[in-house]
Order: C-alpha cells, then structure tokens, then sequence
C-alpha cells in the first residue's frame, strides 16, 4: 500500500490495475451483512446508527434532487415521473423514502436475505419497490437508465472502485445525478468513524469498517471524471455528540455526500 501527497495511506481498491470491469463485492462483507440482515429495520438493533443518520441524509438527497431536478417538495409526490436506482440498497432504508416521494424505484443488493427483508417490508408497507438481487456490474442487472442513481454507505465495503464508479455512470440517464455517500479516509475519521464507533461506543459491530477502505472525495471526483461525470455538490453530515443530533454540514471530515451528473 502507498502512502498519499497528504501522507495517508492510499486505498488500494483505487489502484489503475482495477480499472478493468470485475467483481465489485466482497464475499467477507456480504456474510458479515447476511448476519444483520434480518435486523434492518430494528431502529434499536446493529444498524441504529444509520436510523438515526437516515432522515438528515435523506433530506440532503432529496433537496439536491429537487434543485437538480426543478420539483417542488412541497408536493406530496414531487418526483413522480423520474426513476430511482438504489445500489447496495440493503433492507431498503433509503429505499422506501425515495418512493414514498414519487420515485419509480428499484433497489439491487447482492445479499440475498437483505433483498428478502427488502421485499417483505416494502410489502407490509404497501408499496411498489422493484428489488433484484446482485451487483451493477452484474450483465443484465439494470433494465433501464435511471434518472438518479444512488450508492448509500456501500462504496467503502466494495473491492473494486473503478469498475464500481463505472457501473453507475452507465445506469445514469443523461441528465440524471449520481449520488454517493460514504466516510473520508481521515485522522478524524479513524478516530470517530472507526474507534469510536466501533469499540467505545459500540455503534456498529466491531470489524464492521476498514479505515484503509475509506475513500477521500478527491479520489471519488477523480473516478467520476474519469468516467464523464461531472461534479455538482459535496455536502458533509455532521454527528453532535452532545445534542445526539445528525445535522448538513460543510465539514466532509467524516460523512459526506458527492453528487455528480453525466457530461
């Protein structure tokens, strides 16, 4: 592993050797996932924190779709008409509240009881969500071009960025936005979004994270552009340790999100 101008290690899952189109899962991360899979929408279970998370990243999506996008969110379906993909869309947190919003949307995992949980809950709350199991770069996955492509805390659990950056520049329509959210590969980030996290506070299981996995947004903008998409925002979110709160930052220390559009 080589060491980066700022003197953090660099994440090898960047390399150039990885370009070429392959495998983006890890059969370790998707047993560690099949393990929690049937706690997904336990708001109290292993997944709590990104409960807690979900509305304000939710809320940051949604206000930049609705600018990219000219809708009103007043409205009570404001993107009825547009397509969502939501990729590694696990029980389907953010998947639900993307078609409670109007969005024809479907959701690919590649664990199987996940996309069960997925299936069943959306069932229960009586709506339309496509799920299909497997991954982006999976022949025949995607049936369409969607009009927002997302990739929500899963970038940092796959093998292969560039081939990973490269499936969701092909299953964005043009016009459309492709959004990920994920942890910068930081000092602060080992300290709150790895130690903390997971062996002080107890947030997530242990081992749930490699730090060296992080991906700094440079490296994400860098990937993008090579795969012509072009950079709209970058937003951070922010934990407050004192009120408990979850809040849209400009520090994109530790959580942030990249939204970028095809060229």
């Amino acid at each position: 592993m080589s060491s980066g101008k700022d003197g953090i290690m660099d994440n090898p899952n960047l390399s150039k050797k990885n370009i070429v189109k392959q495998q983006t899962t890890d059969k370790a991360e998707i047993a560690q996932f099949s393990e929690h899979s049937e706690k997904w929408w336990d708001p109290e279970g292993p997944l709590k924190p990104l409960h807690h998370m979900n509305p304000t990243r939710i809320k940051i999506i949604a206000n930049n779709l609705a600018d990219h996008f000219s809708r009103d969110l007043v409205q009570t379906q404001p993107f009825k008409g547009l397509s969502l993909c939501d990729i590694g869309c696990g029980g389907g947190l953010a998947t639900e509240p993307f078609a409670r919003l109007g969005f024809n949307v479907t959701g690919i995992d590649p664990v199987n009881s996940s996309i069960n949980v997925a299936k069943q809950h959306a069932k229960n709350q009586h709506l339309q969500i496509n799920y299909k199991l497997g991954a982006p770069e999976d022949a025949g996955i995607f049936s369409q071009r969607y009009d927002a492509v997302l990739a929500l805390e899963v970038i940092e659990h796959v093998t292969n960025i560039p081939s990973f950056i490269q499936s969701l520049a092909k299953a964005t329509a043009p016009g459309g936005l492709v959004i990920i959210s994920t942890i910068n590969r930081t000092s602060k980030s080992m300290l709150f979004g790895k130690i903390m996290a997971e062996y002080v506070l107890n947030w997530v299981p242990k081992g749930t994270h490699s730090w060296a996995k992080f991906v700094k947004p440079s490296e994400l903008a860098k990937q993008m552009r090579q795969n012509n998409l072009i950079i709209h925002n970058l937003k951070g979110i922010e934990y407050n340790l004192s009120t408990s709160a979850w809040t849209e930052s400009n520090d994109v220390s530790i959580n942030y999100i990249i939204f970028a559009a095809p060229q």
